[in-house]
């Protein structure tokens, strides 16, 4: 059995802030800590899978410059995916038809959710995202993408508000709560001890109840809303965009697979608005 194992940071053990979920600047001064526990989170759901009859497991760091998980410390005979910058596929890059099963580790809730620990989607500058007039956060997109494949997304791990996104979205998908929001930066928090053998005991359970395959069939329109106009402009400029009004963008594509491309292009450059004032 082949698991895929896309892993984010917001939603791991014991974080509530991008002082800690950042990367290794004077910034982020709990990065160190960070890892380590993003990669406790991941050896959890290996052991797990390992235990449902996974033989071959491949990890994916989607987490900023993709440079976080200490492979030093993953379980012995992963594949470890890092770095960023190429394919298609974004936070699920590696990922193909061969898989049984996918995961979502240290995920978050998409932008808006209330009590979601850092929640935001994708640059965080996003203020919501749709696919065909569904809202989706980077666990929607990542599900679907999963889906086109036809591998079915079986397990998340993530805040409380997080899991609840999930199981709202994907029939059948299992979750680990490993934290409860109190506000954007604020949360109780479970212990490590509790939250690995929580996350191995989910992944177990999830590989021997898989679910169906999640995606979006046929034609699909993505509409990017932000919530500054600077960020509209600069999306706008594309070739085939189409401005809706101040703050939303669209544009129609055939598949999925390109809808996916498109929503991340849309935020990414759509970002460039924030040096428009300089």
């Amino acid at each position: 059995m082949k698991v895929f194992i896309s892993a984010d940071i917001e939603g791991v053990t014991g974080l509530i802030s991008w002082s800690q979920a950042g990367r290794p600047n004077s910034d982020h001064y709990d990065y160190a800590f960070a890892r380590r526990m993003m990669t406790h989170d991941v050896n959890a759901a290996v052991r797990g899978a390992r235990i449902a009859g996974a033989t071959h497991v491949v990890i994916k760091d989607s987490h900023g410059n993709s440079k976080n998980l200490l492979i030093d410390e993953l379980e012995s005979g992963v594949e470890l995916i890092s770095g960023h910058g190429s394919g298609r596929h974004g936070m699920m890059e590696g990922i193909d038809g061969s898989f049984d099963a996918a995961f979502l580790i240290g995920y978050h809730a998409k932008a808006g959710s209330g009590e979601g620990i850092m929640e935001h989607t994708y640059t965080g500058r996003a203020h919501r995202l749709f696919i065909n007039e569904i809202e989706l956060g980077e666990m929607g997109l990542s599900a679907a993408t999963a889906g086109r494949l036809g591998v079915p997304l079986a397990m998340v791990s993530s805040d409380e508000k997080g899991c609840q996104e999930a199981t709202s979205m994907i029939p059948g998908v299992h979750t680990a709560v490993t934290k409860f929001g109190i506000g954007r930066y604020m949360g109780r928090l479970l212990h490590p001890s509790e939250t690995g053998p929580l996350i191995q005991k989910t992944a177990e359970k999830a590989l021997k109840n898989l679910n169906k395959p999640w995606t979006f069939n046929g034609e699909c329109v993505v509409r990017l809303e932000v919530n500054r106009t600077e960020d509209a402009d600069w999306a706008a400029r594309i070739p085939g965009v189409t401005r809706i009004d101040g703050y939303n963008v669209s544009v129609t594509v055939d598949n999925y697979t390109d809808a996916q491309s498109w929503a991340v292009v849309l935020m990414s450059v759509g970002q460039l608005g924030m040096g428009a004032h300089d």
